[in-house]
């Protein structure tokens, strides 16, 4: 069966003009928890004067249902982010570096060696406080502004967070670089690497129509836990001219169609992406809600 991983609340909100409140943002989640959705990347610890749409991450978990089924993850990419954090319940930390120098310095002035050393001591932090960590591992199918990543560099990134306490590690493919081919190369190497038990996940963008394409790559290559955006919704603050994620009912049409398991509701989560067209008061980029289920 397919895990979705929805991160419409927190990357797909996070790049908006429009900031949507926070009884707006609960009752998305609510929504998609109804239509099956157990895993969720609900808000972000980052800094509020950055990142002005994230600011009430601990209002939103606060008003959000306690259920045993399903699990509430939040972004973290720094120490002071962790200690927001640990003062919530939220249930996993997803902690964020990119693997391309450029692009952290740029971002986040400081290297991808120093990044993963400040990051793994808040991955111990975290996973010793009882949270899940899951590492996310950005720019790792190419880079804005360097071009092609070299594998090996991420692998030893990935080695770095999953020493550290990481139980999982999602690849992301920050501003939409990846093509299927590469991305069957990529899953491959890291399962050669660390194992076929790996939990590994997918995170694209659709920033060059190929959002998709590079699920269905890495679904054929053996993963099972690709993230998406309710509606297409999405983007980065960061990075220069990254688009929508994956369309959460775009994907999961997809798998439906192809007879393979999600655990949701494709009419409610249509329901739900519709639904957001009016609290954005703009078109989003879905294709299921334009054309319909067939």
């Amino acid at each position: 069966m397919i895990e979705i991983c929805e991160v419409g609340p927190r990357d797909g909100l996070q790049n908006e003009c429009k900031i949507v409140p926070t009884a707006q943002k609960v009752e998305l989640i609510k929504k998609l928890i109804e239509a099956g959705i157990r895993n969720i990347e609900a808000v972000s610890f980052v800094n509020p004067k950055v990142v002005p749409p994230m600011a009430d991450a601990e209002e939103v978990l606060k008003s959000l249902p306690k259920r045993d089924d399903v699990r509430f993850g939040g972004l973290v990419l720094s120490r002071s982010g962790l200690e927001r954090a640990l003062k919530t319940d939220v249930d996993f930390l997803h902690v964020v570096t990119t693997t391309s120098d450029s692009f952290n310095l740029r971002n986040a002035k400081r290297t991808v060696d120093q990044a993963v050393g400040e990051l793994s001591l808040v991955i111990k932090e975290g996973a010793g406080s009882g949270k899940g960590v899951a590492g996310v591992l950005g720019t790792a199918f190419g880079c804005p502004f360097e071009g092609k990543v070299p594998l090996e560099n991420v692998l030893k990134v990935a080695e770095k967070f999953l020493e550290a306490g990481c139980t999982e590690i999602t690849l992301a493919d920050t501003t939409g670089m990846a093509n299927p081919n590469q991305v069957q190369e990529v899953v491959n190497s890291f399962l050669d690497t660390f194992g076929k038990d790996l939990s590994l996940g997918l995170h694209f963008h659709n920033t060059r129509g190929l959002g998709l394409a590079n699920v269905l790559a890495g679904y054929q290559a053996g993963v099972r836990r690709f993230d998406s955006s309710i509606a297409g919704l999405g983007g980065c603050p960061f990075a220069p001219k990254a688009v929508g994620n994956v369309c959460t009912e775009d994907m999961i049409n997809m798998f439906h169609g192809m007879g393979i398991d999600t655990g949701t509701d494709l009419t409610s989560i249509l329901e739900t992406a519709k639904w957001m067209e009016t609290v954005m008061e703009r078109p989003l980029d879905g294709m299921l809600m334009k054309a319909g289920i067939a």
